[in-house]
């Protein structure tokens, strides 16, 4: 939509115009399963009531002005308008599995469905037979952590109607913490050596440095494939069992454990030989850069940013036909104690941030999409609520995430809940053409770590 700017008009950021960008261009779903049959005008009353209509950038248009720059330009919103009732008839699949039949309606969605400019840029999908609703918001109005903080607003703890939902965080230790002079120096020569080493990784792998090829490598192109999604689904206490017989470790150790040893398996199944042991596959992990998160991010005092602040990790993995379960996490937190000396995601945000400012959206969306085709997969992980909540008085029994397609074929999207973390796994089918079973070595992986770590009790 061209237009002249309004004076109320607001310039988007330039993570925001990124993702307005045609190989950027980022939709992310987030699924809600519930409990009980669904009241719908229950729902849209919840919705015309909630914060999220009320925040600027869910009732503002995408404009542009003169000279192509883009604006948030407030308006009206019509709820109706972004309520979308699925015609759950058309929705064939030969299977009852609620599960399959979510999975390819998101695949479908994820290539085919960008969303009307003519509205602001959410709208909501209600299959109300599967009693449950997708939302579906353009990634320039938020990250994750931003859009997780938005849904919190509108939810109550199952067991205390009147009480907000809680996040499982665990805070930041300082690193500095029990060390004396010497300690602090050698940590900080570390970080300078480390975030040096790896920096220069980063920049290499926007330019022309990339993973060697196997069957699950995607590249130029392939964020146009059809997709296929399956979901794998995990038990907290199972990781925190894990984590308990490996020193110092935490649950992203045990995750990013279980992603290597799940990958390799795969590969063995896939391509039985034809690896190198040790071969690296790298992968893009979303960090997030603020120091609040949760429903502290949306008073009206808190000097957090709302909409896309995170940073780039890449995180190595290698392939190994046989080691034990747990060397994986082992290995994984060994490098990620590395990454979390440096300042890599810091880097990236602001190397992000200035190529957009100074080299315009073009170049900084270039630098951006080599970066995934020159890696293997990439992996986000969302900390949701610790204890069962609800909307609208109905319980949710999930919370599933992913977003539309990118460059890679292999995307992971990993939400906690009640006890529970689910993985959504994004694959361009052609090359992935079965992504259940990529699912079940991820679940298998860690019900091995679980049994070694049992055994060394």
């Amino acid at each position: 939509m061209a237009s002249s700017v309004h004076v109320s008009d607001e310039p988007l950021t330039p993570a925001g115009r990124l993702f307005l960008q045609p190989e950027m261009k980022t939709v992310i779903h987030c699924l809600l399963g519930f409990k009980h049959n669904m009241d719908i005008e229950a729902i849209k009353s919840t919705i015309k009531n909630s914060l999220m209509v009320k925040h600027p950038r869910f009732c503002s248009l995408l404009v542009h002005d003169k000279n192509g720059f883009e604006h948030w330009r407030r308006t009206e919103v019509d709820v109706d308008r972004h309520i979308i009732l699925v015609d759950e008839t058309s929705i064939t699949n030969s299977s009852d599995d609620v599960d399959k039949i979510l999975n390819n309606y998101i695949a479908d969605l994820s290539v085919s469905s960008p969303l009307s400019s003519d509205k602001p840029l959410w709208e909501i999908h209600i299959m109300k037979e599967k009693k449950c609703v997708i939302f579906r918001i353009h990634h320039a109005l938020g990250d994750g952590i931003s859009l997780m903080s938005m849904l919190l607003t509108s939810c109550r703890k199952a067991e205390d109607p009147m009480a907000v939902p809680t996040l499982m965080t665990g805070g930041r230790r300082d690193w500095r913490e029990g060390k004396d002079w010497r300690g602090i120096l050698m940590g900080v020569l570390k970080m300078v050596l480390f975030s040096l080493f790896f920096c220069v990784d980063f920049v290499l792998r926007c330019l022309w440095v990339r993973d060697r090829k196997t069957v699950i490598s995607g590249g130029d192109g392939v964020e146009l494939w059809p997709r296929k999604v399956a979901t794998a689904k995990f038990l907290i206490e199972d990781m925190k069992m894990v984590k308990k017989v490996v020193a110092n470790a935490t649950i992203n150790d045990v995750l990013f454990g279980v992603i290597s040893t799940g990958i390799s398996t795969y590969l063995d199944h896939r391509s039985p030989n034809s690896l190198k042991e040790g071969q690296q596959l790298t992968g893009i992990a979303m960090v997030n850069l603020r120091s609040q998160t949760g429903l502290q991010m949306m008073e009206s005092n808190s000097t957090c940013r709302w909409g896309n602040k995170f940073g780039i990790l890449l995180l190595p993995i290698y392939y190994y036909h046989k080691i034990e379960p747990l060397e994986h996490v082992k290995r994984a937190k060994e490098m990620i104690d590395r990454k979390k000396k440096t300042l890599e995601a810091h880097f990236s945000y602001k190397v992000g941030d200035l190529a957009m400012s100074w080299l315009g959206p073009k170049v900084a969306s270039l630098l951006n999409y080599r970066i995934m085709c020159n890696t293997t997969f990439t992996i986000s992980n969302v900390v949701g609520p610790k204890e069962e909540i609800t909307i609208a008085g109905n319980p949710i029994t999930f919370i599933r995430v992913n977003t539309s397609s990118l460059p890679q074929a292999l995307v992971m999207h990993v939400v906690s809940y009640a006890g529970k973390a689910e993985m959504q796994i994004v694959v361009a089918k052609d090359i992935i053409p079965d992504p259940e079973f990529l699912a079940k070595c991820f679940q298998d992986s860690l019900l091995e770590m679980k049994e070694a770590a049992l055994a060394s009790l």
